[in-house]
């Protein structure tokens, strides 16, 4: 049977708890056994297809079209392997689930009730995940922080499990460590108020990660242990690091993957990080930088710049460079301002290359376009993802092919509408069934021989993940290309441009897809690398 570990948040959100969850999986991987993970979210929503990433992220997206919590994206990343729905549990599926179930009389005309049945039901879920990947051990997260009302049936369905499957469940808690500048001490007291608001759900943490600013030392891991009741050696230090990648090779100098095979009665297989240890040398020591731009809107958020609104195109960018053992530079520059100001548009000469990522929305797509154009011209190298590829066709068709009310029609009914809707879609939009006319998840690409794609790729047939409504117009394909754009990927089933090219240009390609949810930390997705290649050339 396999072993699961509970992974819950003390003190604050936002510390790190899933790039333990990953790190922790990339350890138990490297030591010869098979991991998978599982990301719970407190939230009524379905699934985080409709949530602002403005204010909760990136909205990741697995092969099987699930729309998820970007910490799936960085399972995948440490754990080098594909999610898929099982992987991804919140309260609206649980709750959903359950209702179904009660109106298909699956219940046998009992009374369900919220305990057991809910707790029930995410344990099922769990375990349906375990069986499915054939996993030695299953890490779930459990989002948000021990003491929230609405983590209550989680933290239950987890005291349910170490009850049922004695020896099989270990809990950890990510905790922070503050230390307040006026003091100049790292103070404990926040964890051990919330390891007593964890044991107030029946729960005792086998570990706790301190994460903060410095390293734990001795003196507070004692202090924790006493006033926390675990090992002093089980209090692991987790302080700040340069990069998420080196979270795994910190918490091996405290030995925690051994330690937790330990709690379980086992020993490692392996011990393989060798490839990990020498990737994060090579970004600890890029020194020649590359400066990339990411034109966008989703990170402006009152004085502050949320990041994780493009935290896989972020990464996938990251990738790349160290492939090239470069050192990535990202700036973040606001569409908006290119709209108020052609001439801000200088500055994108600045950067070696350029990155419109996805997005909903007409808000400061004009800017962008003036941002693409401005690229064409002037032999930046451009890359576009998604909505970035759809703008590429507007501005091409505009200013090269003379179609000066072209755009998509997500942005502006009464125009030529280059981008559009496929017409058993409009009937969908209508009835106002969105979720019916998103293209998500993997589809298959045909690429064409000898372009940039297929060059970047060394394949003619790919599989990619997406998440978009809009295609480009067939319509108007032959008209494009008689001006110089390259359809240089078509999906074969539906006859759907994917990805955009033009030959006379260092880097121009835009894709209607999303490259970055596949992008690795030793694996650079082709695409990104193609791109960031170019870079280097007109450095």
């Amino acid at each position: 049977m396999p072993r699961f570990i509970f992974v819950a948040g003390g003190v604050m959100s936002g510390i790190g708890k899933g790039i333990s969850v990953a790190s922790i999986g990339k350890i138990l991987k490297s030591e010869g056994f098979k991991v998978t993970a599982v990301k719970i979210d407190p939230y009524i929503n379905v699934d985080a297809g409709t949530m602002n990433p403005v204010e909760h992220g990136e909205v990741f997206v697995t092969d099987d079209g699930v729309e998820c919590d970007q910490d799936i994206g960085n399972y995948e990343r440490f754990l080098d392997e594909s999610l898929s729905t099982l992987n991804y549990i919140t309260t609206g599926r649980v709750y959903q689930s359950v209702i179904n179930r009660e109106r298909n009389l699956e219940y046998g005309g009992r009374c369900v009730e919220v305990v057991p049945d809910i707790p029930n039901e995410v344990i099922s879920r769990i375990l349906k995940s375990a069986r499915k990947t054939k996993a030695d051990f299953v890490l779930i997260e459990i989002g948000g922080t021990v003491g929230e009302y609405q983590n209550l049936l989680f933290l239950e369905a987890a005291r349910m499990m170490k009850f049922k499957y004695p020896g099989k469940v270990l809990f950890i808690m990510v905790s922070y460590l503050p230390v307040p500048k006026m003091i100049g001490e790292m103070k404990t007291k926040p964890t051990q108020t919330a390891v007593r608001l964890l044991n107030e759900a029946g729960i005792q943490p086998d570990f706790i990660l301190g994460r903060s600013s410095f390293p734990v030392d001795e003196p507070r891991k004692r202090k924790i242990s006493i006033f926390c009741n675990l090992k002093p050696e089980n209090v692991i230090s987790a302080p700040n690091v340069k990069s998420i990648y080196e979270v795994p090779i910190n918490f091996e100098k405290d030995g925690l993957g051994d330690k937790i095979l330990n709690e379980f009665g086992l020993k490692k297989k392996k011990n393989d990080l060798k490839d990990w240890k020498k990737f994060v040398r090579i970004l600890k020591t890029a020194e020649k930088p590359i400066k990339i731009g990411i034109v966008g809107k989703y990170f402006e958020t009152g004085d502050f710049v949320l990041k994780d609104s493009y935290i896989s195109v972020i990464e996938a960018i990251k990738h790349a460079c160290w492939y090239f053992k470069r050192k990535p530079e990202i700036s973040w520059l606001s569409a908006e301002k290119y709209e108020k100001s052609a001439k801000s548009l200088k500055e994108l000469k600045n950067y070696d290359g350029i990155i419109v990522p996805g997005g909903f929305g007409k808000r400061g797509t004009e800017g962008k376009i003036k941002a693409i154009e401005f690229c064409r011209t002037q032999k930046i190298p451009y890359f576009g993802l998604c909505l970035g590829m759809q703008l590429a066709v507007v501005e091409f068709a505009r200013n090269v092919c003379g179609l000066k009310k072209a755009n998509s029609t997500e942005l502006e009914k009464d125009c030529e509408s280059v981008i559009d809707v496929m017409p058993e879609q409009k009937a969908l939009l209508k009835e106002k069934r969105y979720g019916g006319t998103m293209r998500l998840g993997a589809y298959k690409c045909e690429l064409k021989s000898g372009s940039k794609a297929q060059k970047a790729y060394g394949e003619f047939l790919i599989s990619e993940r997406h998440r978009h409504r809009y295609e480009l117009n067939n319509d108007f394909k032959e008209i494009l290309e008689k001006k110089g754009m390259v359809m240089s990927g078509i999906n074969p089933e539906r006859n759907l441009v994917e990805i955009i090219e033009l030959t006379k240009h260092p880097f121009f390609v835009g894709v209607q897809f999303h490259p970055e949810l596949k992008s690795r930390p030793i694996k650079s997705h082709p695409l990104f690398k193609a791109f960031i290649k170019a870079c280097i050339r007109s450095n």
